[in-house]
């Protein structure tokens, strides 16, 4: 009889034992994360205007250099990777003679920098800007650049002005080590 109680809880514990060493918790190859949901798009979206006026003294005469950007409705909208549309924008530059003749104006756009970007860019870049860089010789020098929206994405460009009237563009080569083409455009 001792015998078989032995037997019992000899039996009654080894279940025991094999009931909690395998009753643990299972483990689950699952992962679980939070959705992050991507952003909706908005209304497009629209760089501020800004107009930059200085005057600039080359080839021995004072010069009035006025550059001035602006949204444009009437180009096509550019789309980020969500979704989101851009207005690209206009930028007009006007230098004048000291005596207030124009010598040189144009509205630029994307289009006037076709031969210098890629597909990408054609499609999903807009014209952000050209400031006045210096004065060097026979040239008036600007900075352009096609950039990707709200990213600090873009194609650094030069944008040389002759005493003849004539624009060469071409890549920054201090800010882009590809080989650099040039273009003119004849106003």
């Amino acid at each position: 009889m001792k015998t078989n109680r032995i037997y019992v809880l000899t039996v009654i514990g080894c279940l025991t034992f094999v009931l909690v060493a395998c009753g643990g918790k299972k483990k689950s190859d699952d992962i679980i994360t939070e959705r992050v949901e991507q952003p909706k798009p908005q209304e497009p979206v629209r760089l501020q205007s800004y107009t930059d006026d200085r005057d600039v003294k080359w080839i021995g005469r004072t010069y009035h250099v006025a550059i001035n950007r602006q949204p444009s409705d009437s180009l096509p909208m550019v789309k980020d990777e969500v979704g989101q549309q851009f207005v690209d924008n206009v930028i007009t530059l006007v230098v004048s003679r000291d005596n207030g003749s124009v010598f040189y104006s144009h509205s630029f756009t994307k289009k006037d920098f076709d031969k210098f970007i890629d597909n990408d860019y054609r499609n999903t870049g807009i014209l952000e800007g050209l400031v006045f860089d210096k004065a060097n010789g026979d040239w008036l020098e600007f900075a352009a650049s096609v950039s990707h929206p709200q990213t600090d994405e873009y194609i650094p460009l030069i944008v040389s002005l002759s005493r003849t009237g004539d624009i060469v563009i071409k890549h920054d080569a201090d800010m882009d080590t590809n080989a650099f083409e040039t273009d003119s455009i004849n106003r």
